[in-house]
C-alpha cells in the first residue's frame, strides 16, 4: 500500500514541489512534506495576531458593555451643559469656557469631552464680532495646523498633544457658519 502510495503521489506532485518542501526519498516513505522552520514560524505568528485582534475586540465589547451607561449619560450631560452655556454667552465665552473645562481634565477623553460641550455652546451662543474672521477652513491644511498650534499656545497648553482637537469645533462652527453655507439662512441651532 506503501508503494501505492508514493505511486499516486508521485503522479499528482511534480518533483519540483517535492524538492522544494524537502528531501524527495523522505517524503516517498513517509507520504509526508517536511514544513520548513520559516513556514512554522510564520503560521504562528499569524495566529497569534488572530487570537490578539480578537482578544482586543473581546476586551472592548466587554468594556463598552459594563460602562455604556455612564457614557451616554455623562454625554448627555455634558450637552445640556454646553447648552446652558451657549444661552448665557458669546462664541468667544464658550471657547474660554470650554478651555476652562479642558484644563481641569486633560488628555484624549477630555478633549472629546470638551469638544461636545464647546459645539453646542457654539451653537446656542450669541455671534461674538469677527469671531471667524482669523480661522482657516479645514481644507487649508497648513494654515490649519499652524492656527490650532497657535491656539494652544495662546491658552497656555502648547505642550499638550491633545490641546488642537477642541479647537477643530471652532473651525466646523465657523465653516459652517459663514456666509454661503447652507447653515447660514439663520437657524444657528436655537
Amino acid at each position: 500500500m506503501n508503494v501505492e502510495c508514493g505511486r499516486l503521489v508521485r503522479t499528482i506532485l511534480p518533483l519540483q514541489s517535492v524538492r522544494a518542501y524537502g528531501d524527495r526519498q523522505a517524503f516517498f516513505e513517509t507520504g509526508e512534506i517536511e514544513m520548513p522552520g520559516w513556514a512554522k514560524a510564520l503560521i504562528i505568528v499569524a495566529v497569534l495576531m488572530v487570537l490578539l485582534v480578537v482578544g482586543v475586540i473581546a476586551a472592548g465589547i466587554f468594556w463598552w458593555s459594563r460602562n455604556k451607561d455612564t457614557l451616554i449619560a455623562r454625554g448627555k450631560a455634558v450637552v445640556t451643559e454646553g447648552k446652558d452655556a451657549g444661552r448665557k454667552s458669546d462664541n468667544q465665552g464658550c471657547v474660554d469656557q470650554s478651555i476652562s473645562r479642558y484644563k481641569k481634565e486633560p488628555g484624549f477623553a477630555g478633549s472629546i469631552e470638551t469638544s461636545i460641550f464647546m459645539q453646542t455652546c457654539l451653537q446656542n451662543s450669541r455671534p461674538t464680532p469677527g469671531f471667524c474672521d482669523e480661522v482657516p477652513k479645514q481644507i487649508e491644511f497648513t494654515k490649519t495646523a499652524q492656527w490650532r498650534i497657535a491656539q494652544c499656545r495662546r491658552v497656555d497648553l502648547s505642550s499638550d498633544d491633545n490641546c488642537p482637537q477642541p479647537f477643530t469645533t471652532v473651525q466646523q462652527f465657523c465653516q459652517r457658519h459663514s456666509p454661503g453655507s447652507k447653515e447660514d439662512s439663520g437657524a444657528d441651532g436655537q
